[in-house]
Order: structure tokens, then sequence, then C-alpha cells
């Protein structure tokens, strides 16, 4: 796998034969800059976006604004804390009832920022160009996935579902620092006009993505730290491992939480079958007339249990969506994070690394050309032609160099961002000892209260309650 991700070792300078008639002249490139580079321009958008729930947000006016500004200190590293994170927003998703739409229904959902304080509407379809949009404009950053579209037959348990995953996408948007005070999250969460998705690609439209507007891009190689390769290669196979247990904590979590809520049916209807029991109106026979009190006396008993049974199921499931959204959801979120950076090493490998070793191959076929060309003594002009494309490959690999850096930078402070989610394992085990104890605790209050109105089913021979006999050490029906 690692061989995937050979790069040139650190320090290297790329160099570039040049051609010129049988002469071979050999040509470093200027370290950090590019003739390509310069001819990039960053466009101000044209006209003010309104409609803005306040706070509104303000829109930049000159190119300048566009390019991000270097962080104190050493950029590569990220001085966030998870509580840092996570209090930098808090974002609610819930369902709008009414479905509107003359023909074609359609879910919308009331989106709340706390950071913002404001509510905005959005379909499905608003999330999914603010995803394409996010990633046009970071490619090299961990951008979570949406849930999937259901054109058809959406049941109300697919439409929470979504609900869920739409929260938890937002939430770990909005909690991202480059994406956290970017316009787009800004835009999101606060345009309150019916055309989201067209403010959406204006503010995308023109600009560029990162790599083009963040100052530190062509310098990304100054930074990382020589056995960069090595270093990503452990943690990509860290996070794998880790992602795999937590995916198996997951499907455990959810067993508990359902089984809670299982349990919870389960009582309920134990107790109405002891009250229909005790509401039976079936006349005795005869030859059971003698004990007519007797079971008269436990009718009324038996009757009455079911109120406590119904109580014992409410407890249960309050614990089991108390465990479902305090510890499964949790665990969904981290999920989510890491497949989001399982996501991006494949970008990186199928996306700049492969177009970089594309561009070789291509220079590579241009230089061969070249030569023959020379050998062969063909017309100035033709020579002159291939000669510009060779100019013009050069400083495409150069770009696709200097994009490289920049993605194994981003990769790794998206490896310090995981890193600093980790202590998120301490929030959910918590929540689940919790939850534990606290149910219990409460489910043991009630059996408690349902003990002592049990003594009346207990009787004797002559028909006074007894207390129930605990069984001797061993099997109940043994000898």
């Amino acid at each position: 796998m690692t061989g995937s991700w050979e790069m040139p070792e650190r320090g290297a300078v790329f160099t570039a034969r040049r051609f010129s008639g049988a002469l071979l002249e050999r040509r470093p490139f200027p370290s950090g800059t590019c003739r390509a580079l310069s001819a990039f321009r960053f466009c101000p958008l044209e006209g003010g976006l309104t409609d803005f729930a306040k706070p509104p947000v303000n829109e930049p006016r000159e190119s300048e604004q566009f390019l991000m500004q270097a962080p104190p200190g050493n950029p590569l590293l990220l001085p966030h804390t998870l509580q840092e994170l996570l209090s930098k927003d808090s974002v609610q998703v819930e369902l709008i009832p009414e479905k509107k739409g003359l023909f074609l229904k359609h879910v919308e959902y009331e989106v709340s920022s706390k950071r913002f304080k404001c509510s905005v509407y959005r379909r499905y379809n608003d999330f999914v160009v603010f995803h394409e949009m996010l990633l046009q404009k970071f490619p090299y950053r961990m951008v979570p996935a949406l849930p999937p579209k259901r054109m058809l037959g959406a049941d109300r348990e697919f439409i929470e579902s979504r609900r869920r995953a739409l929260k938890r996408f937002i939430n770990l948007v909005a909690r991202h620092p480059p994406f956290s005070e970017d316009v787009l999250l800004k835009l999101f969460l606060s345009f309150s006009g019916s055309d989201v998705q067209n403010k959406l690609r204006e503010l995308v439209q023109g600009v560029g993505d990162e790599f083009l507007t963040c100052r530190l891009a062509t310098q990304a190689k100054d930074f990382l730290p020589a056995d960069i390769q090595a270093q990503f290669a452990a943690s990509r196979e860290l996070i794998r491992n880790i992602y795999n247990s937590f995916y198996k904590l997951r499907d455990r979590a959810e067993r508990i939480a359902s089984r809670a809520i299982d349990n919870a049916s389960d009582l309920l209807i134990f107790g109405k079958e002891l009250s229909a029991l005790g509401s039976d109106t079936t006349p005795l026979p005869s030859w059971a007339a003698l004990n007519n009190s007797t079971w008269g006396t436990l009718k009324q008993a038996l009757k009455g249990l079911s109120v406590e049974f119904a109580l014992l199921a409410d407890k249960a499931v309050q614990q089991g969506k108390q465990e479902e959204n305090d510890v499964v959801e949790k665990l969904n979120l981290f999920l989510d994070l890491l497949q989001s950076y399982k996501d991006l090493c494949e970008r990186h490998e199928k996306g700049v690394l492969h177009k970089h070793q594309r561009a070789l191959h291509k220079y590579s076929m241009m230089k061969k050309q070249m030569m023959s060309a020379t050998v062969q003594n063909k017309e100035p002009e033709s020579v002159e032609q291939l000669e510009s494309r060779i100019v013009e490959q050069e400083n495409a690999i150069l770009t696709m160099e200097l994009r490289n850096y920049f993605s194994l930078y981003c990769l790794h402070q998206e490896t310090q961002l995981i890193h600093i989610y980790l202590p998120l394992t301490s929030h959910i085990l918590g929540a689940f000892v919790n939850s534990q104890i606290q149910g219990h605790k409460e489910m043991s209050k009630v059996w408690n209260e349902l003990k002592p109105k049990l003594s009346c089913l207990f009787v004797g021979s002559s028909n006074m309650p007894t207390p129930p006999l605990s069984p001797p050490d061993g099997n109940f029906f043994s000898n």
C-alpha cells in the first residue's frame, strides 16, 4: 500500500529538460513558485446577499478577502480541544410535519443554529447542493457523507433515520475548523430566501478551491515532517482499526437499546394479560365454589397490577430512548467522522496523486516526441509548438506536485482532528453507564413498590394472606 504513496524526497528539486534544437538544457523549477499559479485570478462576487435571518452574511468585496489567513504559530498543528469543537455550534434538525408541493410531496426540515441564533427551512436537496459545494471548495478536507435519497416509499422509520443523519452531518460541518469560518456555512444556516441552492453555487463560482485561496498552499511541503508518508500510513491503519471496533460497538449498543424497548413491550403486554385475567367474568363451576372467595381475591389483586407493569414498561422505554440518543447517536457521529476520513484518503489516492502521476507520464511522452523531432530535423514551427506544450506541462506537473503536498498537509491536520475527537469515547461510555444506572435504579424502585401488593396473592389454608416462600438453594423443582 505504501508504494502508491511515493513522493519525491524532502528537499528534492523537481527538474525538467528543455529542448531547443539539438541542445538539451537542464533547468530546475523555482522553489514554491509556478507560472501557472500566477495566471489564477480571484474575482469578487457580483451583488450582495439578501433575505438573511440575523446575523447577516457579509459578502467579501475585494479579491484579497478570498485568501484564507495563515494561522499563528505552527500552521500544521491544530490547537483545538474537543470541548472547543463541540462548543462552536449546536444545530438542531427537526422534521416539519406539513408536506409542501402540488404533485410531488417532499420532506422539509427546520434547521436551528445556536451560534447564529436563527432557524431556516431546508429540503434534502438543499443539503445535497451544500455538500457538493463543500467538496468543490474543500476537496482535501473531511466532508461527511449525506444519507441516501429514497425516491419512493419513504416510510416514517426511513425519514427519521435520515433526519438523524442530516443532524450529524451539519453538526460535524459546523464544528470543523475551516468549515465553521467559511461563508458557505453561514449562508446555509442563516439564509432565509427560497433560492438557497443558487446562492450556494454563486459563493463558490469563480473563487477556486482551498488550494487557490490558502496563503500557505505553495509552502505546505516546508511544514510537513520528513517521515510524512510513514506517519500517514500508520495513522490510516490505526483509524481503520478504530473504525472497525466502533462499528461493532455501535451495533451492540443498538441491540442493547432495542432490547430495552422490546422489554418495555413485553412488560406492558404482561401487565395487560394480568389485568385481563383479573377482569375475567366467566362463572365458576359448582365444584370450584368452595374456593370462590379465594379466586375473587386473586382476581382483584391481579387486576390492579397492570398499573405497575405499565410504569415499568414506561421506564424501560425511557432507558432505551436515552441510550439511542446519548450512546448510539454519538457512536454514529464518530463513525460518520471516521468514514469521512477514509473517503478523504481515497480521494487523495484516486484524485490528486493519480493526476500527478498521469501528468508525469504525459510529460515523459512529450519529451520522447521532442527528442524524435530534434533528431529528425523537423520544421522549427513544429518544434516550437511542442516546446511550448512541454513548458505548459512542466507548470502543470509542478502545480500537481504542490497540490499533492497540500493534500498531505490537509490530511495531517484532518488526522489530528480525528484524534481530537477520540476523547468522545469517554463521553459515550459515561452516557452508557449513567443510562444503565439510572434505568435500573428507577425500575428497581417500581419493583420494590410492587412487591407489597403481592401479599394478598399468597393465602394459606385459612384463607389468610401469607408471604411468599423463598425457594431453597438449588433448583426450585429439585427433589
